[in-house]
């Protein structure tokens, strides 16, 4: 994927989540709400709601809050969300692809517009990017667990979809195709691995590179769709520099 690094985006992502840990564990209850309503409240039987408790585990979030969530969502009266997708373009082409889970779609896509609208940008039709993105399994692991070296770790998991394997700061980011997310992540389970984050991710096939000062402008913008309590996560393909993670992190 041509001058783009998967771990500038990586490292941003979890940046933004470490500073506002309090919406991470809105977006998961979400996640675990939605889990639920799909597939039940038993975890042995349920991937999603698996995965959901599994990344709560990864952001320290309570064990009660937890249970109180998934009881919650299999009760009668809970929430009904519902995931959506908005797609549109950032000033200077960025293109942005957000996935949503609401309870109001009227509300959502209304205050997603109005972010597109008051930024200079535009929503755009669902489908119009979606060729902009490869959709990609991606999981964060503290490297300080390894008891293999390095190359034994990545010779073992190619044989369960491996195609990137990326240290940086003490974290792993583990890499591979969509359709190989689930083997892959029962696979470093079954490796005793301590997941911090296992999420389907859109990565860019091609980034679109912006001097400094636009490219804090464009993630401003992000910024303002990752506040919004109805967005679950935000893709783009603006190039993230070294230079650009130092600004929009002081």
């Amino acid at each position: 994927m041509a001058g783009h690094s998967k771990w500038a985006n990586i490292k941003h992502r979890k940046g933004a989540q470490d500073a506002k840990r309090g919406k991470v564990f809105t977006k998961i209850i979400k996640e675990i709400y939605v889990a639920v309503k799909e597939s039940g409240s038993d975890h042995n039987t349920n991937p999603r709601l698996r995965l959901a408790m599994q990344n709560a585990k990864g952001v320290n979030m309570p064990k009660d809050t937890v249970q109180r969530a998934i009881k919650k969502a299999a009760g009668d009266d809970a929430k009904n969300y519902i995931e959506v997708t908005y797609e549109g373009y950032a000033p200077f082409g960025v293109a942005v692809f957000i996935e949503c889970t609401t309870d109001n779609i009227n509300r959502t896509v209304a205050d997603v517009r109005a972010i597109f609208n008051k930024s200079g940008g535009e929503l755009g039709k669902n489908g119009s990017l979606e060729f902009l993105f490869s959709r990609k399994g991606m999981f964060l692991i503290d490297d300080s667990e390894f008891e293999s070296s390095m190359e034994d770790i990545e010779m073992e998991l190619i044989d369960f979809g491996l195609e990137e394997l990326e240290v940086e700061e003490n974290i792993c980011s583990i890499i591979c195709d969509f359709e190989k997310f689930g083997i892959m992540q029962e696979q470093l389970v079954k490796m005793g691995l301590k997941i911090h984050s296992a999420q389907i991710q859109r990565v860019p096939n091609n980034t679109k590179e912006l001097d400094l000062e636009n490219s804090v402008k464009i993630m401003r913008i992000i910024e303002k769709f990752e506040e919004h309590d109805d967005v679950q996560h935000v893709f783009h393909n603006l190039y993230i520099s070294p230079q650009l993670i130092v600004e929009i992190n002081e």
